[in-house]
């Protein structure tokens, strides 16, 4: 390119100088960057530098050039000036307007930390000392461009916008089935546009969530909900929450379906007809592959359960998508909601909250005349004190209470254990446990052998009437057990009632009888009123006696 007034044969190209070495570069495109330049690969610590213009001490005015910048690459104006960028300044309301000389040394900072690359920009000079001069011109770099659009984000942020995104729901699933049908009909350029507009709208839908619940989670933690600012919101955010579960609810099973639609179609030519499509041409398209096949594969997580067949556990093979996930934090963050309008609702029918009560301390504390005042008043209140004879408390309390001072108090004795180890002194070890075995077995064996003798007498007891004989002391024994235990079942109402009892393998049954009725025993005789006694056994008794 020839300028007016240049000496002949010069042609003055303009050379981009970056933060570390010079650079030939193309004609700038309207985005900054230059494809075609082996441009110097930032890594690690090299980007975190780029934020220094965000903790330097003119980080207003720093921040204030590189949003001239952006400004005017609204207008698809990239290469600029100090000149351009004083202009460009006097224009944005509520800016500063430094001259062109003070934003010189503002604009070099920027290209030494690399958030700016700079240019010779030829078309300034007139003659060969002009263009030898090095009258520079700034455009950003990509990785300063982004670390100025993220500290923006963050200084233009709302924090107290939180939402769930349901309406995006049922867009994603008409998403889905668009691009199982461009899938189908083999439309690369189709199916790479639904695919970004789909891997866009989970991943708004991810961060939307996730901001909400941490926002709800402040909410709900704070010390500060009143109810004039939660109950005028709580309806609202209670349906939003609600509404979006449903949804959720509704959807996830459609969307799972959508999913294996698409994939019935394909998975592996859906990921290659997007990356041959996609625009990122620095990027192989071996590489291209592998980041669409991980968004597909992070987008079918989030509705389709991987099974594990590595897992032992064939429960612990099938986890929980990340939509049954989103819908457990959703219902938690309900409970959470109604536990905290409960306390509201407490705090607001009772008049005292934690804050009214920490106002009220404050205020005593700094009523207090003294500083020993305010002390008193600490341990009084957060229950702390002076230790009280090592923490032990003397056996007779109307000799030395417990509240009394360590140092009005006489010194208490204490054990040498405690005073020496710090220790409790224990009893020792247990003494030895002596077992009378024989004891045992003898006292086991007399056990066994009465009731063997009180089962023999039960089933003579059982084997003729009661009323036809006279029964001997081992059947009169059973005999009276067995009423004893009849006669807690007795009930006086009106009308027919009979009772039992068991005992040894044997029932007694209680019936009425129009008469009396007398059993005969080797201790005298029973008289019963109006009663008949029949004695049987029972059927497990029976089916052992037949195994035996």
């Amino acid at each position: 390119m020839r300028r007016r007034g240049a000496r002949a044969g010069i042609t003055l190209v303009p050379v981009t100088e970056s933060a570390d070495r010079l650079l030939p570069a193309e004609p700038a495109l309207f985005d900054g960057v230059s494809p075609t330049r082996d441009e110097t690969v930032i890594e690690g610590a090299d980007r975190l530098r780029l934020f220094s213009f965000a903790t330097a001490d003119k980080r207003n005015d720093y921040l204030w050039v590189l949003r001239a910048f952006d400004h005017a690459r609204a207008a698809y104006v990239v290469l600029l000036h100090a000149s351009d960028l004083a202009d460009t300044l006097a224009r944005m309301p509520d800016a500063p307007h430094p001259t062109a000389t003070e934003i010189g040394p503002l604009l070099e900072q920027l290209h030494t930390w690399g958030v700016l690359e700079r240019s010779y920009d030829g078309t300034r000079a007139a003659t060969l000392a002009e263009y030898r001069n090095r009258h520079y011109v700034y455009q950003f770099s990509q990785a300063g461009y982004q670390a100025y659009r993220a500290v923006n984000e963050v200084l233009g942020a709302r924090l107290d916008e939180a939402s769930l995104s349901r309406l995006v729901l049922p867009e994603l699933l008409a998403d889905l089935q668009a691009l199982a049908r461009a899938n189908r009909d083999g439309d690369a350029e189709r199916v790479y546009r639904i695919l970004k507009r789909l891997d866009t709208a989970l991943s708004e839908l991810a961060d939307h969530a996730a901001h909400f619940y941490l926002t709800l989670g402040d909410l709900v933690r704070t010390t500060e909900a009143t109810p004039e600012a939660f109950l005028a919101h709580k309806d609202a955010l209670l349906a939003h929450m609600r509404e979006f579960s449903m949804d959720l609810a509704r959807y996830a099973p459609r969307l799972a379906a959508a999913i294996a639609e698409v994939d019935d179609t394909g998975a592996e030519s859906l990921i290659t007809r997007a990356a041959s499509c996609d625009e990122r041409v620095l990027l192989d398209i071996g590489a291209r592959e592998a980041d669409w096949r991980a968004r597909w594969q992070g987008l079918r997580g989030w509705f389709v359960a991987v099974r594990d067949r590595s897992a032992p556990d064939p429960a612990e093979s099938a986890p929980a998508t990340e939509a049954e996930r989103l819908r457990e934090a959703t219902m938690s963050a309900i409970a959470a909601v109604l536990s905290l309008l409960r306390r509201v609702t407490e705090t607001r029918k009772g008049g005292v909250s934690r804050e009214s009560a920490l106002r009220h301390l404050a205020g005593w504390f700094a009523a207090a005349p003294t500083t020993d005042s305010a002390h008193a008043l600490f341990d009084v209140v957060f229950g702390l004190g002076k230790p009280r004879h090592l923490s032990m408390e003397h056996p007779d309390a109307d000799i030395i209470p417990a509240h009394r001072s360590w140092w009005e108090a006489a010194p208490l004795e204490i054990a040498r254990t405690l005073a020496e180890t710090g220790r409790q002194p224990t009893p020792g070890a247990p003494a030895r446990l002596v077992r009378n075995d024989a004891g045992v077995r003898r006292l086991r064996q007399a056990q066994l052998e009465t009731q063997r003798a009180r089962a023999a007498a039960a089933m003579s007891l059982a084997a003729a009437d009661v009323h036809d004989r006279v029964l001997d002391e081992r059947e009169t024994e059973v005999l009276l057990r067995l009423l004893d235990a009849a006669s807690t079942a007795w009930v006086p109402v009106s009308g027919r009632v009979s009772t039992s009892g068991s005992d040894s393998g044997v029932t007694l049954t209680v019936r009425e009888h129009p008469g009396s009725t007398v059993v005969r025993t080797a201790q005298g005789l029973l008289y019963l009123d109006h009663r008949r006694l029949e004695v049987r056994e029972n059927s497990r008794a029976r089916t052992a006696s037949g195994r035996s």
